[in-house]
């Protein structure tokens, strides 16, 4: 297939990425950057719809920042860059009922310390000690976290309908990997629709849900801050570094090699993102490499894909956002569980790329059995990691490098 992207992998059987040299260049809006845009739909929904409930969001501001920050987004990076609610912290709201001024205090919180690692380069020094067998670990522990997500919440237990559904979309991704005409993620897609229509969608519940609205300004308290701070960004923040900085900046490498934007650049705009978000009513977001994947893997090789996705949400909320729970619940789960296992599948092959360095791709799998397996596992598989891909280097454990005969 042209990019080298397919149901089972992101890479080809070499240890570098086949790319598209002419991907990024510019901004299209073709019917590949159109498939490309819903790769991480099946990650950001159910996080948002999560977070909007537990926390009792404004629908309207949490949908438009969400789509306008894509649509900024796009535009600076002319790549497929995700904004994605922010896991960690979405997984604390939705399991603890976090109020939504909290919320807004923890994403001002950590769009604070984000924004210092990035002006003073502290981001820069924590990107030359981690070493990349690690951050390929904490790709593959994410990766295993959506697949098992995929199959364990939107496909099991779905009954026959839902396992018929997943069947038909896995079918779809196998048949028309790589198909630039025919892109899968489009099928996929008007496949929901079809099935909403017909079985699950209640039409006068969405009509009455149709009007304009704007994001309502709001501003959280010195409380909210600090309980934010503690609660939420704290748990956060080496998710963000792993994941959101790292590993984000070095897929971008792999697949836009020449382009990547810099670990300070990334983290910067990570920041002025939730420095804006909780001003009004948006969920704490950040960049990801789940999301680049997801995107790519399904078409996306420009910003193209992203504004089109954002432009989705923008649109939804400015004027559909009294009936986005409708639309929620009527389209198929499943569906939404291919698309997220499609991401998780093509983030964990990524490790691939340690294939010829045996205790490097060792330290990998070890940071990523330790990231989904312990609580607050990514910022333990970080120190682990990292200590661990440093001990051939010391007296005594040289023979760690040693190749495997």
């Amino acid at each position: 297939m042209d990019s080298g992207v397919a149901f089972a992998a992101v890479l080809p059987r070499g240890a570098a990425p086949r790319v598209d040299r002419t991907a990024g260049r510019g901004i299209r809006f073709d019917r590949n950057e159109l498939a490309g845009a819903f790769g991480d739909i099946g990650t950001d929904l159910p996080l948002l719809v999560g977070v909007i409930l537990a926390a009792g969001l404004d629908t309207a501001g949490a949908l438009v920042m969400f789509g306008a920050l894509q649509i900024v987004t796009g535009l600076r990076y002319r790549m497929p860059m995700p904004v994605q609610p922010l896991k960690a912290m979405a997984a604390l709201v939705i399991a603890h009922r976090v109020s939504g001024q909290v919320l807004a205090g923890g994403g001002l919180a950590i769009g604070v310390l984000m924004l210092f690692l990035s002006v003073t380069g502290l981001v820069d020094w924590v990107a030359r000690i981690v070493p990349k067998a690690v951050v390929r670990g904490i790709q593959f522990g994410l990766g295993l976290q959506l697949a098992s997500v995929a199959l364990g919440n939107y496909v099991v237990g779905s009954g026959v309908a839902g396992y018929a559904l997943a069947a038909a979309g896995v079918f779809i991704v196998m048949t028309l990997a790589g198909n630039r005409r025919y892109p899968a993620a489009l099928a996929i897609v008007a496949l929901g629709a079809v099935y909403a229509a017909m079985f699950t969608l209640d039409g006068h519940t969405l009509w009455r849900g149709v009007g304009f609205r704007l994001p309502q300004p709001q501003f959280p308290n010195w409380q909210d801050i600090s309980t934010g701070f503690i609660v939420l960004a704290l748990p956060q923040l080496p998710l963000s570094l792993g994941n959101s900085i790292l590993a984000t900046r070095q897929l971008s490498h792999d697949l836009f090699p020449g382009r990547a934007p810099s670990v300070r650049a990334i983290s910067f705009s990570y920041a002025v993102m939730n420095l804006l978000n909780p001003l009004f009513g948006g969920i704490p977001t950040c960049h990801g490499s789940g999301g680049m994947a997801g995107h790519y893997a399904f078409g996306g090789r420009t910003g193209g894909s992203v504004i089109l996705y954002g432009s989705f949400f923008l649109a939804i909320g400015l004027f559909l956002s009294g009936g986005f729970h409708e639309v929620i619940k009527a389209f198929p789960l499943p569906l939404l569980g291919v698309l997220l296992l499609v991401e998780g599948v093509a983030l964990m092959t990524l490790i691939r790329d340690l294939a010829n360095d045996a205790y490097g791709l060792l330290v990998g799998l070890l940071v990523g059995l330790i990231a989904v397996a312990i609580p607050y596992g990514y910022g333990v598989a970080l120190i682990v990691g990292s200590a661990a891909a440093r001990l051939p280097q010391c007296r005594g454990f040289a023979f760690l490098a040693s190749p495997i005969r």
